[in-house]
C-alpha cells in the first residue's frame, strides 16, 4: 500500500477535492487513516450481506472506489444467484477496484460502472451500499 501523502506539503491554492489518480493511487492509507474504525465497518458491511443479501438479488455499492466493501461483500454472502453492482464516478477508482478485484476468485459475479450514482437505477437489491458516498453529492440530491 502506497502512503499518502497528498497534503503535507503546502499548497498555495487548494481547489475541490477530486479522486483523481493521485488519491486513487495512495487511497486504502488514505481512509485507513482518515476515518477511524475503517477497517471495522468494512467488516460490518460484510457481516450485513451475510445477514441480509437474499437469493436472486443485485447487491450495490455505490462509490465503491477500489473495492474493498465488494470484498466483504464477496467473502460473507452465502445467498444464491447473486450479482454484485459496483458504481464510481472516478475513472481512476474504477480501474484500480477492476484491477484489485480480479485478483481474487469468486463465484459471486461483479460489475464495475463508471457512472454518477444519482443515474443508476437500483433493480431487485437485497442490499445497497453508500460508504461514506453521500457526502460528495450536492445536498439536494442527498
Amino acid at each position: 500500500m502506497q502512503r499518502d501523502t497528498l497534503f503535507s506539503a503546502p499548497i498555495e491554492k487548494l481547489g475541490d477535492f477530486t479522486f483523481d489518480e493521485s488519491v486513487a493511487e495512495v487511497f486504502p492509507d488514505m481512509i485507513q487513516r482518515s476515518v477511524p474504525g475503517y477497517s471495522n465497518i468494512i467488516t460490518a458491511i460484510g457481516m450485513l450481506a451475510e445477514r441480509f443479501v437474499t437469493d436472486n438479488s443485485n447487491v450495490y455499492d455505490l462509490g465503491c472506489s477500489r473495492g474493498a466493501g465488494i470484498l466483504s461483500i464477496r467473502r460473507n454472502v452465502n445467498a444464491k444467484n447473486v450479482q454484485i453492482i459496483g458504481v464510481d464516478n472516478s475513472q481512476p477508482m474504477v480501474e484500480r477496484c477492476k484491477t484489485h478485484l480480479s485478483a481474487y476468485h469468486s463465484e459471486i459475479p461483479v460489475t464495475i460502472l463508471l457512472d454518477d450514482i444519482r443515474h443508476i437505477e437500483i433493480k431487485n437489491a437485497s442490499m445497497v451500499v453508500l460508504n461514506f458516498t453521500l457526502q460528495f453529492l450536492p445536498r439536494e440530491d442527498r
